[in-house]
């Protein structure tokens, strides 16, 4: 049986699913599958994400353009693939073989004023894709409950399959943590840490205002630190910022690859992830894999992610947030206790067992087709 995945989005993003993609990928040549897999790259790749045995083939189409319900099937046709596995939520329509799709969330129809007209554009295509897909993949146990409430897709249709942490994110020595930290982007004494795309619905307005009212009341210096692209609507979070008088304390870091990501985890006082909904959740997993203790929101999926490891609190209550944030900071035994929970929970996860989980997916929808 000849496997297919599209993992184009890995060339365009190096975060969420192009992050998801690459490390699947990864983790499913490790199991040594006996099914021929092709990996269908961006032909602006340089390099092939699993080498032998799986195969690269590199597509022309790029991904979300306004055509490739149309070019992408041409280009599929000569590949004679068995199955495909479109983990960015929209497959090709036309495909003839058989078809499994991962949904990441669906936020963009609970919050619908989040998205841009590109984005309506491609995500309003979700209703024929969970019809037409053979079986959909969903990140989270929430992710599911929103598939069968939202678009009515039938339980037996939908396999949970989690996400985990890659394996880079562990506990370094704090003294080479704060010295990387410090050569690599200038910071030095504590701060907060948010990892995530900045848009709407990582609610990172809520944030700045918690951390004003931190700063306020902790006599010592403190800082915050974003890591994270910049997504749509995201201009509110740089007016608040100056609004605020927050410039001197705030720090926007952009992108930053895991291996320097790994350290400001590992130098951060916690993590503070706000979003108002998430379908997984990642970075919680990936600060809790490095000892970081964690403040987030108590909503969607990330109580399911986070168990009893982290602080939980109303998403929009900034002066909750600043208590729990105060908290971590004034109390080490309590900071010591949530480092201890959460790299217990992060263990739990990991992509070998997301691998292995998704294959089989892979050859339950072949068995069945």
């Amino acid at each position: 049986m000849r496997i297919g995945i599209d993992a184009r989005m890995a060339f365009y993003s190096k975060a969420g699913i192009g992050r998801y993609v690459i490390n699947l990928v990864k983790a499913l040549r490790k199991l040594n599958p006996q099914e021929e897999f092709v990996i269908l790259q961006s032909r602006k790749d340089k390099s092939p994400l699993a080498p032998s045995p799986f195969r690269t083939s590199y597509l022309w189409t790029p991904s979300h353009h306004r055509l490739e319900q149309i070019t992408l099937p041409l280009e599929l046709l000569p590949h004679r693939l068995s199955l495909l596995h479109s983990p960015d939520f929209i497959p090709p329509f036309r495909f003839r073989g058989l078809s499994v799709i991962t949904v990441h969330d669906l936020a963009f129809l609970i919050y619908p004023q989040i998205l841009t007209e590109e984005s309506i554009r491609y995500y309003g295509q979700i209703e024929e894709a969970v019809e037409r897909a053979d079986h959909i993949i969903a990140v989270s146990e929430w992710t599911k409950k929103d598939l069968m409430e939202l678009l009515g897709v039938p339980e037996a249709k939908i396999t949970v399959v989690y996400e985990a942490a890659e394996e880079i994110y562990r506990p370094v020595d704090p003294g080479e943590a704060s010295g990387k930290v410090r050569e690599l982007f200038g910071i030095e004494g504590r701060f907060v840490l948010f990892v995530s795309t900045i848009e709407p619905r990582k609610n990172v307005p809520t944030l700045l205002k918690a951390f004003k009212i931190v700063r306020e009341r902790c006599r010592e210096e403190i800082k915050l630190v974003l890591v994270g692209g910049r997504g749509w609507l995201s201009e509110r979070v740089f007016e608040m910022v100056d609004e605020l008088n927050l410039r001197k304390e705030v720090l926007f870091l952009g992108f930053v690859p895991a291996e320097k990501l790994l350290y400001l985890y590992n130098s951060a006082s916690l993590l503070a992830h706000p979003a108002i909904y998430e379908g997984f959740g990642l970075p919680i997993l990936e600060a809790m894999a490095c000892g970081l203790p964690v403040v987030a929101s108590n909503v969607a999926s990330i109580p399911e992610v986070t168990g009893s490891a982290a602080i939980l609190v109303e998403p929009e209550d900034e002066e909750a947030w600043a208590a729990a944030i105060r908290r971590i900071l004034k109390e080490p035994e309590f900071a010591r206790e949530l480092r201890e929970k959460g790299l217990k929970r992060a263990s739990l996860f990991s992509w070998e067992k997301t691998a292995s989980k998704t294959l089989e997916v892979y050859r339950k929808v072949l068995k069945e087709g």
